[in-house]
């Protein structure tokens, strides 16, 4: 059922990379061959490049004592959100579509943070997410008590190879203590609130929630 055609991407030159800080854009020259043999024309292709590439998303959550499932969740501030309906050298550009509306880049988000090129394991991985999880929530647990949510999924793979590993962890309130963050204007004085996993999916569903690995996790 789920058995796939069977074409491949080919470079047809090598990639130049435009950037040469942390992100970047690889543009390449590309074609398709086609599983019957024959080849696509050449055409050009931008790929947002990072030196950084995957992600952890940790979904913390716990039972109350009303026996109710809450989930913790942070607000994120977020550049490209707050400059979506301004077009570059203008100030205060036309709306850009029916649903855009006034925003200062704020969302709600899980927990999340990049892969360090050193921790490209399995192991890894699950290290990143518990530091992500005490830097961005406060919680300090140990690498095991990380369980995978589902497999890894590809965001956006039309633009970048980011892979988003999800993660699920029990924690206990009380134990929480001041996130250290990452040092980041971005990150400073997030709010952290706790809420019932139903608000968060209704959330989800209205549209306070907009931040798509949140809503999948």
């Amino acid at each position: 059922m789920f058995q796939l055609p069977g074409h491949r991407i080919e470079r047809a030159s090598a990639d130049v990379r435009v950037g040469e800080g942390f992100l970047g854009v690889r543009e390449s020259r590309l074609r398709v061959g086609y599983a019957d043999g024959t080849a696509s024309d050449e055409f050009p292709y931008s790929i947002i490049d990072r030196t950084r590439l995957d992600a952890v998303v940790i979904a913390p959550h716990f039972v109350g004592p009303n026996g109710v499932r809450y989930v913790c969740l942070r607000s994120a501030l977020r550049p490209p959100v707050a400059l979506r309906s301004t077009a570059p050298g203008e100030e205060g550009a036309a709306d850009r579509g029916p649903f855009e509306r006034s925003s200062t880049g704020e969302l709600w988000e899980l927990p999340a943070g990049l892969v360090e090129v050193e921790e490209r394991s399995p192991e890894g991985v699950r290290n990143c997410a518990q530091r992500e999880l005490l830097e961005e929530m406060g919680y300090a647990v140990p690498p095991e008590a990380l369980r995978p949510l589902g497999k890894p999924m590809f965001p956006a793979p039309g633009m970048i190879a980011e892979r988003q590993f999800f993660f699920e962890v029990t924690v206990d309130p009380a134990t929480r203590r001041t996130p250290t963050e990452d040092g980041s204007a971005l990150e400073r004085s997030a709010r952290l609130v706790e809420v019932p996993l139903e608000d968060a999916l209704a959330a989800c569903r209205t549209g306070v929630i907009e931040d798509s690995k949140t809503e999948l996790g």
